[in-house]
């Protein structure tokens, strides 16, 4: 069996506005993530990123931390829907313009309007604080992250869409 980390797995390409599917499942304690405009902000690698996580061995995690939040940005609005650990959930991201949404399981949970007030504060309170422009990007590398932990994904398609409409 192999052993070690997978390591990210990123586009080869930059995506503008798309809708991303896919099923994922997390093993106990799993954590990982999908990151979208992902960029390059002083040398580091960074994006926003549709949290993946066994919520359940986390009850005091930071809801802005948790399935299908916009990682330390957003929290999602949803109960009852994220799957326990060992069991697949349908995930959706569908980025156009300045919109952002995240979907679990068939609902819309999360959503964001990149550079509205309400974004500006968020960010302010996030670890993004410092990275100036962080998310304002319109173009971007996609990115399954790696973070040490088991995560199935399966039943991924990339979508392409031309409507750029603004929140």
């Amino acid at each position: 069996p192999a052993t070690g980390r997978g390591g990210n797995i990123i586009t080869d390409r930059d995506y503008g506005d798309f809708e991303l599917v896919f099923e994922w499942k997390s093993s106990e304690r799993g954590n990982s993530g999908i990151k979208y405009r992902v960029k390059r902000f002083d040398g580091k690698v960074l994006g926003c990123e549709y949290q993946m996580l066994d919520d359940e061995a986390f009850p005091k995690i930071n809801p802005k931390q948790a399935t299908a939040s916009l990682y330390d940005v957003y929290e999602p609005q949803y109960a009852g829907d994220l799957r326990p650990h060992g069991q697949f959930n349908r995930g959706r991201i569908v980025v156009r313009g300045n919109t952002i949404e995240h979907w679990l399981n068939g609902r819309l949970v999360t959503q964001a309007c990149v550079g509205s007030p309400e974004w500006d504060a968020r960010i302010a309170q996030s670890k993004f604080a410092n990275v100036e422009g962080f998310g304002r990007n319109h173009f971007g590398r996609i990115m399954l992250t790696d973070h040490n932990s088991e995560i199935a994904l399966r039943n991924v398609f990339i979508r392409e869409l031309d409507v750029r409409p603004t929140c």
